[in-house]
């Protein structure tokens, strides 16, 4: 499993950068090799994309949304794949976009160290093109405020255990918490009370 990392500062508060990124099927107006995403319900997703000449189908679904703060996913096929984006507050302004992804190569050719560079210059690619298409706009084109607990989370909330300290989720990783104290990222966006409602059902084009 390879990883790939890039963060942007986009010059829009961390409320119209994260609700822009909710908006999954606007993707390909940003997003270079993907031709399609279609929204099947709140945390399920149909992508169609294509690298380096190969074109692949595949679902995806949302694992965890913290409105502001986070959104994290993975495939449910393959390719095999896992991300989060995180939301940071620089000013009321300006807000750090981060993008983590957790790539599983198939075959000979996608091991080759060619492939791998091309999906991390990609995924810099999409990160760059989402700061000029959101700061072009100047606001987002809809958003959904709904919250997606963390398995962690549930197992939480439900009263059962996590297991030994080695075994929990490293924060500031795909599916971790918070930044460790110190780090170079600001904390980040406010996030709302649990138990608020979502504005309304996530809307499919």
């Amino acid at each position: 499993m390879s990883t790939i990392e890039h963060s942007e500062d986009v010059n829009v508060p961390v409320r119209v950068a994260y609700n822009q990124w909710t908006q999954f099927e606007s993707f390909p107006e940003f997003m270079e090799g993907v031709e399609s995403v279609k929204q099947i319900g709140d945390t399920r997703t149909q992508w169609v994309a294509e690298i380096a000449g190969v074109k692949r189908e595949f679902d995806a679904e949302i694992t965890e949304q913290h409105p502001d703060e986070r959104v994290a996913w993975r495939s449910t096929d393959r390719p095999h794949h896992a991300g989060v984006v995180t939301f940071h507050r620089i000013d009321d302004d300006t807000t750090r976009v981060t993008l983590q992804m957790e790539y599983d190569p198939e075959g000979f050719l996608e091991t080759a160290g060619d492939w791998l560079q091309l999906v991390r210059m990609r995924v810099i690619s999409d990160l760059k093109h989402f700061k000029q298409f959101i700061e072009a706009r100047g606001g987002e084109t809809g958003g959904w405020r709904g919250d997606v607990p963390g398995k962690h989370q549930r197992e939480h909330e439900s009263g059962s255990l996590l297991g030994d300290a080695d075994d929990r989720v490293p924060p500031g990783t795909v599916g971790g918490d918070v930044f460790p104290p110190g780090g170079t990222l600001p904390p980040p966006g406010p996030v709302p009370p649990r138990n608020e409602p979502p504005e309304g059902p996530r809307p499919v084009l």
